[in-house]
């Protein structure tokens, strides 16, 4: 008799993990999948799995998933995050996942009314439908809330050792944590960065700003000052050593990098060699304010403008004039 397995779709926040602890306790092999991009953090569902003692199969989507980001069907949520359009995408993609791993039905931690505008009735069905999942698609948290799916009609799961969750209290789900020894509670949200009020506007003034981004400029979202002084030029500033190190390994040949005299931050205006001599002279001026110098009369910048390089001195800006306001 074929062994009935599961695919579960691992955010690493609680639901999930908990959704998918009351499906192994029905005895079900269950093979962990999470979606990546620059949006999301792998060490959570990498220790979720861990904690579940269960594989972690990681599919990186970040190329089909910009296409969402720039129009979602179901738009977004409070900040940028497209949630209807995300969970159907991911949805879908674990359905493509389950001849593979012989796999028989799939589970997400969504919970009814956790979320009024994603995880209402209307929206859990949207889910459903647009991912081809009606009646595969298992959500141990909400079940008995929930019509019977074919796992449980089937069979294969006890549906009365499901739970009937509702809203946006998380007091069964912390008392469950509890029980099962769950120690490190993770936030809500699974830690996705679209969910994130300073992240979303630097991913809005992207959109609007960049129709030909791509992978490199998604992890420069997460470094450094943002700071945009015209329609065509966004100025990056490191913060510490360890952002100099990543913006230098994210650098490529069309990009104008600026550094002052040490100790400095690395500024870099991506997909942009600027030619314009004013301009260059801004941006120097940006790099010497964020660097140790700013108060001293002129600061020599080094300016890398593709295969070339020049040296320019500048006026730092200070406190009382500087024009701009981090995005």
């Amino acid at each position: 008799m074929k062994k009935v397995r599961a695919i579960s779709l691992i955010s690493g926040g609680l639901d999930s993990i908990l959704a998918t602890w009351l499906i192994l306790q029905q005895g079900i092999e269950v093979i962990g999948v999470t979606f990546y991009t620059p949006f999301f953090n792998l060490e959570l569902p990498k220790k979720a799995c861990e904690f579940l003692n269960i594989p972690l199969h990681v599919v990186d989507i970040t190329e089909e998933y910009m296409a969402i980001l720039k129009n979602p069907r179901f738009g977004y949520g409070k900040n940028m995050n497209p949630c209807i359009d995300c969970h159907t995408f991911m949805v879908k993609k674990a359905k493509e996942l389950l001849p593979k791993f012989d796999a028989d039905f799939i589970i997400t931690g969504e919970v009814l009314g956790e979320r009024p505008m994603s995880q209402n009735k209307q929206s859990l069905r949207l889910v459903e439908k647009y991912s081809g999942t009606e009646d595969i698609l298992l959500r141990p948290l909400s079940a008995k809330l929930l019509p019977p799916t074919k796992p449980e009609r089937e069979g294969w799961v006890d549906r009365e050792k499901l739970l009937d969750i509702k809203g946006r209290s998380r007091k069964v789900q912390l008392e469950l944590a509890k029980k099962i020894g769950l120690k490190e509670i993770p936030t809500p949200a699974g830690g996705c960065l679209l969910t994130e009020p300073n992240f979303s506007r630097r991913l809005k003034d992207l959109l609007e700003h960049s129709k030909n981004f791509d992978k490199r400029d998604l992890k420069l979202l997460k470094i450094g000052r943002h700071l945009r002084i015209n329609d065509n030029t966004k100025v990056i500033v490191g913060r510490n050593k360890e952002e100099n190190e990543k913006i230098l390994s994210l650098a490529r040949e069309n990009d104008t990098i600026l550094k002052a005299t040490e100790p400095s931050p690395i500024t870099i205006v991506p997909n942009k060699i600027i030619e314009d001599e004013k301009e260059l002279q801004e941006v120097a001026r940006i790099t010497a304010y964020y660097s140790d110098h700013k108060m001293e009369p002129k600061v020599k910048v080094k300016a890398k403008l593709g295969k070339g390089e020049k040296e320019i001195e500048v006026v730092p800006y200070n406190k009382e004039n500087f024009p701009y306001k981090p995005i």
